[in-house]
């Protein structure tokens, strides 16, 4: 009996021992990180941005929206996706304006600034407008489209003031954005690699993850061209964690660079182009964080009828889609 007391007691002793030992490696904050769950592990949260293919809310999107006197209608399909995402990036590749005319012709390209409805119901929190049709309309377009976004709690990135910078979950994001198509326009951010060297060094300096839009490539191919794989490579390079890109309105797949992810095209998410198949088609892409690191990709592929509003893919259509990534 008296040597199972001894037992017990040392056994004590020894856990006072160890508790008393932690807590003096506790003031002295030389406990091993995988020991205690420091404040940088508690900022570790997982969170996610939805990025969409090319938004297109003109021409007929503008006309059968007008005529449904709905401007949520091109959206409501996809909202529910969209709204899920801590922050939810679109390429807004037409100016929003007052004094746009309803047409279902042309290629000069403007929408009613309603059409921001829709945007703010699907849960838009930043629009690129880094594109060749942004500034359709001159810089007089894109100052309106941008004051009307911003009015509605959109922030823009690719216009004359950028990066923009938030923080999700203690995570601090920049976004830059970049087109590459057509002439430079005034107003609109150009994919300069000596503009963008600096501006992303500058951003990856005041935050902890680099969100890079970019409006490239050759309309209606379904692979990358050597300049967009160049311009990528450079973005991913200067600092970039993950380069977002749009405008061949065909699906291009995505690549793994150094310590980056690139996604060369997501499609049309919202157009009227229903003269072929894989115009119609686009994927919505979430890309999940755990912290600034980037930890899981996934698509949800989309298909777009009635000449403006796109519907999730279901069963084989989905599948085909996703089997080329």
């Amino acid at each position: 009996m008296i040597k199972k007391l001894v037992v017990v007691s040392v056994s004590i002793v020894s856990i006072v021992l160890v508790f008393l030992f932690f807590q003096a490696k506790k003031q002295t904050s030389v406990i091993p990180s995988f020991l205690l769950e420091t404040p940088k592990m508690k900022q570790e949260e997982s969170w996610t941005l939805v990025a969409t293919g090319d938004v297109i809310p003109a021409r007929s999107v503008n006309t059968q929206t007008i005529k449904r006197n709905d401007f949520t209608w091109a959206w409501k399909n996809i909202a529910p996706i969209l709204k899920k995402g801590d922050i939810t990036l679109i390429n807004l590749e037409s100016p929003l304006l007052t004094s746009c005319l309803a047409t279902d012709e042309g290629m000069k390209f403007c929408g009613n600034p309603r059409h921001v409805e829709g945007m703010v119901y699907a849960g838009v929190d930043v629009a690129s407008l880094a594109n060749n049709h942004a500034g359709n309309y001159g810089r007089e377009g894109i100052q309106e489209t941008t004051e009307l976004l911003k009015k509605n709690g959109i922030a823009v990135t690719g216009a004359d003031t950028q990066p923009y910078i938030t923080t999700v979950k203690h995570v601090r994001v920049g976004f830059l954005a970049y087109n590459d198509i057509g002439y430079k326009e005034d107003g609109i951010a150009w994919a300069d690699t000596g503009t963008m060297k600096k501006e992303i060094q500058e951003t990856k300096e005041k935050t902890d993850v680099v969100i890079v839009s970019m409006s490239w490539g050759v309309e209606y191919t379904d692979k990358p061209s050597t300049r967009q794989q160049e311009l990528a490579h450079d973005a991913i390079d200067f600092g970039a964690d993950l380069v977002i890109g749009n405008h061949p309105h065909w699906i291009q797949i995505g690549e793994k660079y150094n310590n980056g992810y690139i996604m060369y095209a997501h499609g049309n998410t919202i157009f009227d182009q229903m003269w072929s198949e894989e115009t119609k088609k686009g994927v919505v892409g979430i890309y999940t964080f755990v912290g600034k690191n980037l930890t899981n990709v996934a698509f949800i592929p989309t298909y777009i009828k009635e000449y403006g509003q796109p519907m999730i893919l279901e069963g084989a259509e989905k599948e085909k889609i996703l089997e080329r990534f």
